[in-house]
């Protein structure tokens, strides 16, 4: 049968599963058993790295450094244990998962307290604003993780290693809020602590619930003589422990959702309302928890019956719950707000034209610096030719531009000094050094020069004995 013969469906089938397959390239049982099991134990070296993370990543948080952070997430070995309990959970095997959780309680307590060490030492104690976005977990933050579980443990389960796992590492981001958490208890702050190491559990639990998943799905060995009922209990823990780590993120979602959709509405809300000819607002203050709108109008005096009327369109808003406050000053008649946008936008122009004409001083300041350098480096290229016809004797010579300095001043003289440095075949008369710096002076039209001369031999001073007395 030909090839045009054979249905299409089966053979776009065939090329699909071949396209997505995760079988070709997969590790044997025993090589994915080496390297999960390597990667749980926590002592030695591998507590240094930890710690040295959970400094570095403390430090990244404390000043607000979005790459310092992924640094100290990429050096960290927090990712082993974690999956390791996936590993053991997807195969069955109980001392592994008890051993897993063992060194990844370790691990915790030592960052813990390493973090609450930094904190408690660092002067800077306000909360920037990387650290704040670990304090509030949500659904999104399960779906990363159980992604990157995914990631992590076909990553893992490959003949050839990749660089996964730091991806894995980087995305889920464990580091941050351990470290957050630290932060929470050296000043104090339970409710930052509960949103920070609620985050790290949420990591934890789905990096781990994927990584099972997959294990059952490449068919890994289990282990021998596992009891039917112990396997069933683990699977209904994993299950409970699951849907009882994801219903506050859900929560907290829905929240975040229910905060970002007001905010919105109320935006478009008084752009819609307030934004005119005739009144500017100044300033607004959107409180999704309290359903509040706060708002600063200068301009025409909105009366009572005017704002009575606009918050009558709340409700068409999707802001029906929401509570309007408007502050005004009754003089405010006599405001031209056209006027006012008019100076604003001139007062601007006139700044940013002012910005721009420093600037263009600036560069032409450098342009004639850079003039001036390039002038000076053509006549030092002329200067050597030039001084050899004078004083063949002349075998070496450097030229540059130097700063001096001075113990009698007991200061650096910033003004540039000429400096060239000659070496002779046979020493120079002192005529010929002062014709040399005559001419090296009116050649380059410079007040300073300086001239150092190697293999100069000094004048023998003269000794006259005294006469005797007769």
């Amino acid at each position: 049968m030909s090839f045009r013969d054979q249905p299409v469906l089966p053979l776009i089938k065939h090329e699909m599963v071949r396209l997505f397959s995760l079988k070709e390239d997969k590790a044997d049982d025993e090589t994915i058993d080496q390297n999960l099991r390597a990667g749980i134990e926590l002592r030695g070296t591998n507590l240094w790295v930890l710690m040295s993370a959970i400094f570095i990543a403390s430090i990244g948080l404390n000043v607000n450094s979005t790459a310092v952070i992924i640094g100290a997430m990429l050096i960290s070995p927090l990712m082993g244990p974690i999956m390791g309990i996936g590993y053991g959970v997807g195969i069955y095997d109980f001392p592994l998962i008890r051993a897993a959780l063992k060194n990844l309680g370790i691990a915790v307590l030592i960052s813990l307290l390493t973090s609450v060490v930094y904190f408690w030492l660092t002067p800077l104690k306000e909360a920037q604003s990387e650290l704040l976005a670990r304090t509030t977990p949500t659904i999104w933050d399960v779906l990363i993780a159980l992604s990157g579980g995914f990631a992590g443990i076909v990553g893992v389960t490959r003949v050839h290693r990749s660089n996964v796992i730091p991806g894995v590492a980087i995305a889920t981001a464990l580091m941050p809020p351990i470290c957050t958490a630290g932060y929470s208890l050296a000043n104090g702050n339970w409710a930052y602590f509960g949103g920070a190491f609620y985050l790290f559990t949420i990591n934890s639990v789905f990096i781990a619930l994927s990584s099972a998943f997959v294990i059952r799905a490449f068919h890994v060995r289990q282990k021998k003589f596992v009891d039917v009922k112990a396997s069933t209990r683990v699977k209904r823990y994993a299950f409970l422990v699951a849907i009882l780590t994801v219903l506050p993120s859900v929560y907290l979602a829905y929240a975040l959702v229910q905060e970002a959709i007001f905010k919105s509405n109320a935006r478009q809300f008084i752009a819609r309302e307030f934004a005119t000819d005739k009144t500017y607002v100044t300033q607004s203050n959107i409180d999704p928890s309290t359903k509040k709108i706060e708002l600063t109008v200068i301009g025409d005096y909105l009366p009572a019956s005017e704002l009575g009327r606009i918050s009558q369109h709340l409700a068409g808003a999707g802001l029906g719950d929401a509570k309007l406050e408007v502050h005004q000053q009754a003089d405010q008649q006599h405001i031209d707000v056209s006027k006012l946008k008019s100076g604003l936008l001139s007062d601007l122009y006139t700044k940013s034209q002012l910005s721009l004409e420093i600037k263009d001083q600036k560069i032409q300041d450098l342009k004639n610096l850079l003039k001036e350098h390039q002038v000076l480096m053509e006549e030092m290229k002329q200067i050597p030719d030039e001084l050899y016809v004078l004083f063949p004797q002349v075998s070496e010579m450097w030229l540059s531009e130097a700063i001096s300095w001075t113990q009698e001043k007991a200061g650096v003289d910033e003004t540039p000094v000429f400096l060239l440095n000659l070496k002779v075949k046979k020493p120079l008369t002192t005529k010929e050094r002062e014709t040399i710096e005559q001419w090296l002076s009116a050649r380059i039209k410079s007040k300073k020069t300086k001239l150092i001369v190697d293999n100069q031999v000094e004048a023998p001073v003269k000794v006259t004995k005294a006469k005797k007395k007769k």
